[in-house]
């Protein structure tokens, strides 16, 4: 939903923006579609169409049919958490050890390792039984949770205890962390060796354990929510990586200040050492990017779908004029990055020589703000241009508050005495690294340029992180382009130098599609580029088909939506579970359906 300010009103925010400050208004009633059937209340009538998307995308997951509904059933259709969380408790309950015809509160284990045994080996070859769904039919919610936490790793007692102190709406996975508190606190938390007794011997294998015994029971759970049409069952001994620069984002700590990530282009800087972990080492090699700034919970979920990667936190002003908090994993080389030349402008009056001429001494800024997909109004530039004639030289404090506040809020600079105005479209592309006109002409509006652009990758930052790959394929790169907008990867790609070959873009947005295709032609590309609409429709034949046709895919990069993790959508900020925003699922899926196909055909 798009609140774009070409509008009167100069106070209304785009929702897909990315900053984390500003007030924002909750959007209009939006229309309702023409083939949505409303009852009197004047509310949509979709239920049908709705249940039956809800149960294709988790039976996508490898879900059977009845049981999908049966979960829906139990929680309605408007938590799909909820409805995962049931799916997920019910496979797991068939690789529980606990016995049917003994209550799971009677359950007691002499050790983690009569727990767990060898099922660190093959951690999600579960599957689903009707077997299973009559007996959880006849299981309390509290039984099902335990016996998820006994097969987790968890003393029954302990588990029984925390499920009662916790309370009956907690889930699992504050269960647990309430069960690794009280063991902390107790000072009795159990070793590694305890929960992996046939690791300590193998050295390669142990140097990715991390953290304590109770953290790798709650990962190992987690593991299992990473089932995506059975793309894990041929993986063997989890591995939990962490590097010494992943410390501070496992420990909890907030984002690091500045946001350097492990290098910068000319900077002298205490070289990175970071452990992969084994599933994540390529091939493919996979860049995935999102706001920085998203929700609590948000990067460390995206990080254990991602094969437990840290993630590298860069802020776009050490590579051009504006700000952009992104966070970026990938499983790329850290070493002998180098930068895009000509280096870019850091500074707006070097940026845009044009507005230093008029750029008062009271306005301290050399930098923008966040590039964002709408614009201030004209209303509001000419009421700050009103505002400065009427007041002295220089204005008085009040006025100067007001001005700078509108001024760092859109992103205005100066072009004339008291004269203020947004950014061009064109400068736009110019600070985020795309080529002059690069979204100009094709029948796109003003409008429609700058949602594009706001949306998009800042071009050099990421060109520095994929420079590594110049000297790895020589003879030219096959890319998966999954969210492609308006090719952010394929302009930083061809900067660097490095051949497309060939090219998957999958992009919902028709506009952003023919954005890229009209680049590729001008670029007078000689690869190939293949256009798919949808993320949701890529499925594992497909991309068979495609890994068979093409050889396999080098680079798997993407960007899902951040619509409901941006810090200025006080609306719908959902986090993961947004409806656009849960895209990153779809990225992680198709990641790991390469993966796999790869694994076995090359």
């Amino acid at each position: 939903m798009d609140l774009i300010s070409d509008s009167d009103d100069g106070d209304g925010f785009q929702w897909e923006s990315d900053e984390d400050d500003g007030d924002a208004v909750p959007p209009p009633n939006p229309p309702l579609p023409p083939d949505s059937a409303a009852g009197p209340s004047g509310k949509v009538s979709e239920a049908s169409s709705s249940r039956s998307e809800l149960v294709s995308h988790f039976m996508a997951m490898g879900f059977s049919e009845d049981m999908v509904v049966k979960a829906i059933e139990e929680n309605g259709e408007g938590n799909s958490e909820a409805i995962l969380e049931t799916l997920l408790t019910h496979a797991a309950i068939e690789k529980s050890p606990v016995k049917r015809e003994q209550s799971p509160i009677d359950c007691t284990f002499s050790s983690d390792e009569d727990v767990l045994g060898d099922d660190l080996s093959d951690v999600s070859n579960f599957e689903y039984s009707s077997d299973d769904e009559d007996y959880t039919e006849g299981t309390s919610d509290k039984d099902r949770k335990l016996s998820v936490l006994v097969e987790m790793g968890f003393p029954a007692d302990e588990a029984f205890s925390a499920i009662n102190r916790c309370g009956p709406t907690a889930s699992v996975l504050e269960i647990a962390d309430s069960i690794h508190a009280a063991q902390l606190a107790a000072d009795s938390a159990p070793t590694e060796d305890d929960l992996f007794p046939n690791w300590s011997e193998n050295k390669a294998a142990s140097s990715y354990a991390c953290g304590s015994s109770v953290k790798n029971k709650r990962k190992l759970y987690e593991m299992k929510k990473m089932k995506e049409r059975g793309s894990f069952l041929d993986r063997k001994k989890p591995c939990f990586g962490q590097g010494n620069l992943d410390e501070g984002f496992r420990s909890g700590s907030t984002i690091p200040k500045p946001m350097i990530g492990f290098s910068l282009p000319n900077q002298k800087m205490k070289p990175a050492n970071r452990i992969l972990p084994e599933a994540a080492i390529g091939p493919p090699y996979f860049y995935y990017e999102n706001v920085a700034l998203a929700p609590k919970g948000v990067w460390e979920t995206i990080s254990r779908f991602l094969y437990d990667i840290a993630p590298e936190f860069v802020d776009s002003k050490f590579f051009c004029a504006a700000n952009r908090k992104r966070g970026y994993i990938h499983n790329l080389p850290i070493q002998n990055r180098f930068p895009l030349q000509p280096l870019p402008s850091r500074t707006v009056q070097e940026a845009l020589p044009m507005t230093k001429k008029w750029w008062p001494s009271w306005d301290p800024r050399t930098q923008l703000n966040c590039l964002q997909t709408c614009i201030a109004s004209a209303k509001l530039t000419e009421r700050i241009r009103t505002a400065l004639a009427n007041s002295d030289d220089p204005p008085p404090e009040r006025v100067q508050r007001f001005v700078m506040n509108e001024c760092k809020k859109w992103n205005l600079v100066w072009v004339g005495l008291h004269k203020v105005a947004p950014l061009e479209p064109d400068e736009m592309e110019m600070l985020l690294g795309f080529p002059r006109d690069h979204t100009r002409g094709g029948g796109i509006s003003r409008t429609e340029r700058y949602r594009s652009l706001g949306n998009s990758f800042q071009v050099d930052t990421v060109a520095y992180h994929l420079s590594v790959l110049k000297d790895m394929f020589p003879n030219g790169i096959n890319l998966l382009s999954l969210f492609s907008g308006i090719g952010g990867a394929e302009v930083a790609l061809h900067r660097l130098g490095i051949h497309l070959r060939n090219v998957v873009s999958v992009e919902l947005s028709e506009i952003n599609r023919n954005i890229l295709r009209g680049w590729w032609e001008q670029t007078n590309q000689t690869g190939t580029l293949i256009d798919i609409a949808d993320v949701q429709q890529l499925n594992g034949d497909r991309l068979e088909q495609m890994i068979n046709m093409f050889g396999g895919f080098d680079l798997v990069i993407g960007g899902s939506p951040c619509n409901n993790l941006a810090g200025s959508n006080r609306y719908s900020r959902d986090g993961l579970e947004g409806k656009e925003s849960a895209l990153f699922y779809d990225y992680f899926r198709i990641l790991d359906l390469v993966k796999n196909i790869m694994g076995k055909s090359f």
